[in-house]
């Protein structure tokens, strides 16, 4: 890799640090603009976490921005994949006590939606 294609990366990587970890805004970028945008992508991953897990949702009630924001704020990146960022979502919130243990090997209905075809 040239050196010119490894200083885009790297600052490539600080920008989107920025966005989804919490990163320091790097120089050049506005940061009022880089933490709206922040807030937008949070807000657009616990929109389709919500659909994803309705229970999860459902188990955070009025809380659900705040939780939300607190579990995103907390992991340095996102998991791979929204289905991921669901589970791992409504695992943080059953180690707070916000929702309920699940049945082993207990399939919940909306997941049979999500993976039915046509």
């Amino acid at each position: 890799m040239s050196e010119a294609r490894r200083r885009l990366a790297e600052a490539q990587g600080r920008v989107v640090a920025a966005l989804v970890a919490g990163g320091e805004v790097p120089e050049g970028f506005d940061p009022e603009r880089m933490r709206v945008q922040s807030a937008s992508l949070v807000a657009k991953r616990r929109d389709i976490v919500a659909r994803i897990r309705p229970d999860a949702a459902a188990a955070a009630g009025p809380d659900l921005v705040a939780e939300f924001a607190a579990y995103a704020g907390a992991r340095a990146t996102p998991p791979p994949g929204y289905r991921a960022d669901a589970e791992d979502f409504a695992a943080w919130l059953r180690e707070r006590g916000r929702m309920p243990d699940e049945e082993p090997g207990k399939r919940r209905r909306w997941s049979r939606l999500l993976s039915s075809g046509p």
